[in-house]
């Protein structure tokens, strides 16, 4: 077991939330909000909302960091397709390690910590196959308490799944918080067996029954092998980075750029590191009479705005390659 880059998982530890702290009022769509990396999993609109926010902790050794999500609105008229569900992606090139084969995984661990406001089932979930029709799924129920708790799901070797050598979404890791009969008739297993949607969450509880309810999760860790080692910290700078891969938000401020001819000007803007694709881009201002994103000059290194006016200027750009 390398001693180092044993973590599969970027931003397990919660450290690092570009778009911001907090975000209210969600439940009605899929998407990031908050921390980065971590990824909110909708099914069928439910009545139920939810805030998400990174959550300082000072009761857990070694973190400083956590992701809440918090009920706000209850729903306990629970349809079959609802769901909700953390959810992180990985690119299919970030988990080769775990291949024994190009059909088959060797043994790992999925670790993390969590608590809730009162008793709660959580389901952990990792699925394999986004990009393949080798599906195979492993899951748990974990029986959260007001105290934070370590839990730990040990997955043997398996064959018939297939991890593709991409840079687009192949396999998701997935902590279920609510869902409807279509993902809980069925049951929970730690070896990697075909998908069946009635097992993906069988025993979870609805963090919706109550605005009282939250659970909170840090300490995210995937690793090689059947045995949990110590949560694996680096410095927020090498966390950073990673994340910048998959969305940056600018430094706040104005970018100028210049003309190449009368009435038409570019401003250029480097992102920190070459981010996982073309990214789409946005801004809060524009001052010309006309102003394109000219997607045809965009790349995963360079982000060129267009613009019809004598001097290229934006403020506060974002540019996101979320998988």
């Amino acid at each position: 077991q390398a001693q180092g880059n044993r973590n599969l998982v970027k931003n397990g530890a919660m450290v690092v939330s570009q778009r911001a702290t907090s975000s209210t009022g969600l439940g009605t769509a899929n998407g990031y909000f908050t921390v980065d990396r971590m990824r909110m999993a909708i099914g069928d609109t439910s009545a139920g909302r939810f805030t998400m926010a990174q959550t300082a902790v000072t009761d857990l050794s070694g973190f400083s960091k956590s992701v809440k999500i918090s009920c706000t609105t209850a729903d306990t008229s629970i349809a079959a397709g609802e769901r909700l569900a953390l959810n992180y992606r990985f690119e299919g090139q970030d988990l080769q390690t775990l291949k024994s084969s190009s059909s088959s995984t060797k043994g790992f661990t999925v670790s993390f910590y969590a608590r809730a406001n009162a008793a709660f089932n959580l389901c952990s979930e990792i699925i394999f196959g986004a990009d393949t029709s080798k599906n195979s799924q492993a899951n748990q129920i974990n029986a959260l308490t007001t105290d934070w708790q370590r839990f730990t799901m040990s997955i043997p070797a398996a064959s018939n799944t297939q991890i593709d050598d991409v840079t687009t979404h192949d396999t998701d890791l997935m902590f279920w918080m609510h869902a409807g009969s279509t993902y809980t008739t069925g049951s929970t297993s730690t070896t990697l067996r075909p998908n069946v949607t009635a097992n993906r969450a069988a025993g979870v509880s609805s963090i919706f029954a109550s605005t009282s309810n939250f659970v909170e999760i840090t300490g995210i860790q995937v690793e090689i092998g059947d045995v949990a080692t110590a949560f694996e910290h680096e410095d927020f700078g090498t966390t950073l980075v990673k994340c910048q891969r998959y969305f940056v938000k600018f430094a706040t401020g104005d970018y100028y750029g210049n003309n190449y001819s009368t009435g038409h000007s570019f401003t250029n803007i480097d992102p920190p590191v070459p981010m996982r694709a073309t990214p789409t881009t946005t801004y809060s201002d524009a001052r010309s009479t006309s102003t394109t994103d000219n997607t045809s000059f965009n790349s995963a290194t360079r982000i060129s705005f267009y613009q019809q006016s004598q001097t290229a200027y934006i403020s506060n750009p974002t540019a996101d390659a979320e998988l």
